[in-house]
């Protein structure tokens, strides 16, 4: 038995109904960081509603710059733990950019992205779009009512440039994968070009989140993929409308994740627990009662320490709707999910994913058998720590038993066809195969040498 798990074994003891009272905390006092963004609303709602302390916890929030900077503050331990991309840990624990081992015991929530296309690529794209039976346009839009309006450009000579937020980020795998779904060449990364272009017919290229809105109306790029509530400022502003949000490309997809170094959780298990607790609790807050609280928590991430957008702005995705086109409001109730549908649960196959994002684009350069998957997610996710803290939140009456996956494996079922914009199914235990399915990207043995793909 490693360190960790003779640590995890003896917290086992430490949960059990006769002892449910406080865990004897190793550090109390902590420093988190996150990005200005909705889906950071758990650790908002675990310290406004004093879920933190409740455990013995004092906890600094911190805004960080960027992806990177918050990254390297957890490796470097200013900071105790983060809201992270899932792409984050799994990335840094490969050695892909940043190399360290980063684990998560939770994930923050389900959906909650958009891509948006400036009101000039809008214009252009919508008479490839078909209507519905009121005129407006038929969602979920693909990408190939975009392709046409890229090869115009490119007739022009002008390079069709859009913005995600980072290498490893969910927006990245998103806008690749709707692109690529449409038909698009998205372009491919190598150890040598980490540009992600190469080959590519829209060039991806990463913008901090709250610059998008200003990147786009400056013509910097022409469109973008982001968390909210930047893809509601476009429509806000008049700049830009979101084509599709990620909940239309893959129902219930993976977000957000805490991440910790695997020090510290090694170091402090009882704190570990802890926060993972109050995390929770805030995630249950979020959703019960069919959303009945989003409004307070519109307004308490609206303040300037937490989003720091315009209350209307946040609400008009985090309330059980989402604008597209202005005016054109529809009801999307699982835009933003932080609890059902067992959205904090850490499950493997949503670690999995991830990685055969990275493998399809070049992230990871060489085949793995699905084997290496499986020992690298299991390396990473940390199931077993977040059922620890369900256990004595169920045992002290603060969570429900039935809301929670207590024999799962840590894979989820296969996603269906139906629930995926290009119709092709998804299969954590079986990522080779997955990677098979998927008409653009590479497969097999294949790898990407200069410009080329070989093999």
């Amino acid at each position: 038995m490693n360190r960790l798990s003779a640590i995890l074994a003896t917290t086992t003891l430490l949960a059990s109904p006769a002892m449910a009272e406080m865990l004897p905390l190793e550090k109390d006092e902590l420093t988190f960081g996150f990005i200005k963004l909705t889906d950071m609303a758990p650790l908002a709602i675990a310290y406004e509603q004093g879920y933190f302390m409740d455990e013995g916890l004092f906890v600094t929030l911190e805004a960080q710059a960027n992806w990177k900077v918050l990254l390297d503050g957890v490796i470097d331990g200013q900071l105790d733990g983060a809201h992270m991309l899932a792409g984050q840990p799994l990335a840094a624990t490969i050695g892909y950019g940043t190399e360290a081992h980063i684990v998560t015991p939770f994930s923050m929530d389900l959906n909650g992205n958009g891509i948006t296309v400036s009101n000039a690529v809008w214009d252009e794209m919508k008479p490839n779009i078909p209507t519905d039976a009121e005129g407006r346009p038929q969602h979920p839009i693909s990408a190939e009512a975009l392709k046409p309006v890229i090869e115009s450009y490119r007739a022009e000579g002008k390079p069709f440039n859009m913005g995600m937020v980072f290498p490893v980020s969910t927006h990245n795998y998103e806008l690749r994968y709707w692109l690529a779904a449409g038909g698009i060449e998205p372009g491919y990364y190598s150890e040598q070009n980490t540009t992600g272009q190469i080959g590519a017919e829209a060039l991806l290229s990463v913008t901090p989140p709250p610059q998008m809105p200003a990147t786009l109306e400056a013509g910097t790029i022409y469109g973008y993929a982001v968390g909210e509530p930047w893809n509601q400022q476009a429509v806000a502003m008049g700049i830009g409308v979101p084509v599709i949000t990620d909940y239309e490309l893959w129902k219930n997809n993976p977000e957000k994740v805490f991440g910790l170094t695997a020090a510290f959780v090694e170091e402090n298990p009882n704190t570990t627990i802890a926060l993972t607790k109050a995390l929770i609790r805030a995630a249950i807050w979020l959703d019960e009662n069919d959303n009945a609280n989003r409004e307070e928590a519109v307004e308490i991430l609206s303040r300037p320490d937490y989003v720091g957008a315009d209350p209307e702005v946040i609400a008009a995705s985090m309330t059980g709707t989402f604008e597209y086109e202005k005016g054109d409001v529809r009801e999307v109730p699982d835009f933003n999910t932080f609890f059902r549908h067992h959205a904090t649960y850490p499950f493997y196959s949503d670690a999995v994913w991830y990685l055969t994002q990275m493998r399809r684009w070049g992230q990871i350069a060489e085949a793995k058998d699905d084997a290496w998957y499986d020992e690298v997610v299991k390396s990473v996710y940390k199931p077993e720590i977040y059922l620890e803290a369900a256990r004595m939140l169920v045992d002290e009456g603060l969570a429900n038993e039935a809301d929670f996956p207590w024999d799962s494996d840590g894979y989820k079922a296969p996603t269906p066809a139906a629930d995926i914009i290009d119709g092709i199914g998804y299969d954590g235990r079986a990522p080779n195969a997955y990677l098979d399915t998927l008409p653009i990207g590479l497969k097999g043995d294949q790898t990407v040498v200069g410009s080329e793909i070989q093999g």
